[in-house]
């Protein structure tokens, strides 16, 4: 049965416990455990090692870190992953041809109306993206899993996606803590292959490229992973101040010495090369000589934000057709095109029921779940997309998955969602096994996102014969 005082969300998915609170088979092992464990000394263990890591997001705050991780079945796995790989390979086509030949836009598989409209979407690169390599090296794909089992894609995140550091500093702190005989698979070498993949990108001929972290310093939200992943993978961190351009070519001042960069893996807040009105911005000026002389190259490339666009989502699984003349292997949470009269007409019958999305949000910022919003506030959110319905995307609504969750000393069910990532190379793409699972600090919250306070648990990928 399921653990004393544990009472599943109602209307959600539990992803340890059966619906009569039998635990599922993937987690018997795992609850017997912690059945005899003390949770508050459990999680106290793993806050320690959160603050003697450093391990922040946003103002200094340590992160929260729950102590149970999420196991997902290997066959389940398999799936997911192709997927994922699949996804990211159609959403990095996508980008290129955006800022290419426009050949999707041409056939009006997606409307012409997103370059158009998106602030994603940079002019100053347009005819700078090589179609050799992928311009969203890293990609993290939000996934929530609905009442009926499946993992569907919520938003798609290629400008600059955090987490990668911060999934593998969790399962360093987690997995020592958990003695079930259900091992999960190794991150080992996720890092390095980061590190292939971003050198990879250098302009031909650069024998020994330079490949740089291109971040704001200590103040930046996600300064712990930018500060791992240099020092791990022997990227100087550089800010802007420390670069300069001279002939076609980027340098910077590390320890001193005047440098050629080859490549910038950018994880800078600011996202404008160019103003409104296209003067170049100081960013702009700096980076544009060498990207438009072709010796120097950036990942996450400068507009591939275009991606994240809202609207964009909403047409995933046709770019993934146009593309790859493949069927999608991962759906997407479905959107709705509110600029489109049709689609307007059918969400606008029932914006009560849907949730409503500023195209250009991030962090659950804006976003309306308009079932649960008290009726002011639905009337404003209604008023609103119709004046300017270009400006936002309607979704249907998920009641995602809960997960036990130690509050106290006890378990609890929280919300979660799942941050797996991909990283795409010209040799080809690989996932990161698991990722990132968030999870709402409130009981009966959805929002899971770190710069809204939501916490982070490991994630298992463990193999059938063990569950």
């Amino acid at each position: 049965m399921s653990a004393p005082g544990y009472s599943p969300e109602p209307n959600s998915l539990d992803e340890a416990y059966e619906p009569d609170g039998a635990p599922r088979p993937l987690y018997a092992g795992l609850l017997e455990e912690l059945g005899q464990r003390d949770l508050a000394e459990l999680r106290r263990r793993v806050e320690a090692q959160v603050a003697a890591r450093g391990l922040t997001f946003g103002e200094g705050e340590p992160i929260a870190v729950d102590p149970v991780p999420r196991l997902i079945a290997a066959a389940e796995w398999e799936r997911l992953e192709t997927g994922l790989l699949q996804r990211a390979r159609a959403l990095n086509a996508f980008v290129i041809d955006a800022y290419g030949p426009q050949r999707i836009f041409d056939a009006d598989v997606v409307p012409r109306r997103l370059l158009e409209t998106s602030g994603g979407y940079l002019e100053a690169m347009k005819g700078l993206m090589d179609p050799a390599v992928p311009p969203a090296t890293v990609a993290g794909l939000d996934l929530v899993r609905g009442g009926d089992g499946e993992l569907r894609v919520l938003e798609d995140n290629l400008r600059m996606p955090s987490g990668v550091a911060y999934a593998l500093a969790v399962r360093e702190i987690v997995e020592p803590e958990i003695e079930t005989l259900n091992r999960p698979r190794s991150l080992a070498g996720f890092l390095d292959r980061l590190g292939e993949a971003i050198r990879a990108a250098a302009p031909p001929g650069r024998d020994e490229p330079l490949a740089i972290v291109l971040a704001d310093g200590p103040e930046g939200s996600a300064w712990y992973e930018h500060e791992r992943v240099g020092r791990e993978l022997g990227m100087p961190i550089v800010r802007p101040d420390r670069l300069e351009t001279s002939r076609g070519r980027l340098f910077a001042r590390i320890s001193g010495q005047r440098r050629q960069v080859d490549v910038v893996y950018r994880r800078l807040d600011a996202d404008r090369l160019a103003d409104p009105g296209g003067r170049l911005t100081e960013l702009g000026q700096l980076l544009l000589p060498a990207l438009r002389s072709g010796r120097m190259r950036c990942v996450n490339a400068f507009g591939s934000g275009l991606a994240d666009d809202k609207l964009a989502h909403a047409y995933v699984e046709r770019m993934i057709d146009f593309y790859l003349g493949e069927q999608p292997l991962l759906r997407s949470v479905p959107s709705y095109d509110l600029s489109d009269p049709s689609a307007r007409e059918e969400a606008m019958e029932r914006l009560d029921e849907l949730v409503i999305k500023p195209r250009g949000g991030s962090g659950g910022e804006g976003v309306a779940i308009m079932p649960r919003e008290s009726e002011p506030d639905r009337k404003r959110a209604v008023a609103v997309v119709r004046r300017r319905p270009e400006r936002f995307i309607a979704q249907e609504p998920v009641d995602i998955s809960s997960h036990p969750t130690v509050r106290g000393a006890g378990l609890s069910p929280r919300r979660v969602d799942l941050r797996p990532f991909v990283v795409s190379s010209p040799e080809g793409e690989i996932a990161m096994p698991g990722g990132l699972t968030r999870f709402a600090q409130g009981a009966g919250e959805l929002v899971v996102n770190s710069s809204q306070g939501g916490g982070s648990k490991d994630t298992w990928v463990v193999e059938d014969e063990q569950a």
